[in-house]
């Protein structure tokens, strides 16, 4: 069972060039390097019990995906829903809450840092192996559920 996983990872691993997986990492770097600058500090020095709940969940959230992330750092390639969570709650954000406050011409400085916070999502992007996420996830059938 486990020489059936290991064949079937680096067949994977194999499928995409060591240079893709190495823009890859780029993104995972990105990513948790960002989030331990922003996000760290606030837990590192107990700022998050003083904060309103939902603000100390996402950082949190945000933290454990700065984890995640540098464990991408290892394993690009079966971490990849990391990027894609990150791609589509940014995405997602960015369609139903920033544009329609663009749209109307009333978007607050809370958002628009947001907003700009959001925009780096472009990097992530950027980076993921599209048409490898399309076969892997969409493509394929799913496991087994028996």
């Amino acid at each position: 069972m486990l020489a059936d996983r290991t064949v079937v990872a680096t067949a994977v691993d194999n499928e995409l060039s060591t240079r893709r997986l190495n823009v890859m990492r780029i993104g995972y770097a990105f990513m948790g390097v960002g989030l331990v600058i922003v996000k760290w500090p606030i837990l590192l020095q107990g700022a998050a019990s003083s904060l309103p709940v939902f603000e100390g969940v996402v950082a949190c959230l945000l933290t454990a995906m700065s984890l995640l992330a540098f464990l991408g750092l290892r394993y690009p390639v079966r971490t990849l829903p990391i990027l894609l969570f990150e791609v589509a709650w940014k995405v997602i954000w960015l369609a139903a809450v920033a544009l329609p406050h663009l749209i109307a011409g009333d978007l607050d400085a809370a958002t628009g840092a947001i907003l700009f916070n959001c925009s780096f999502v472009v990097v992530i992007v950027a980076v993921i192996p599209w048409r490898y996420a399309w076969r892997t996830y969409a493509r394929t059938s799913g496991d087994a559920w028996r």
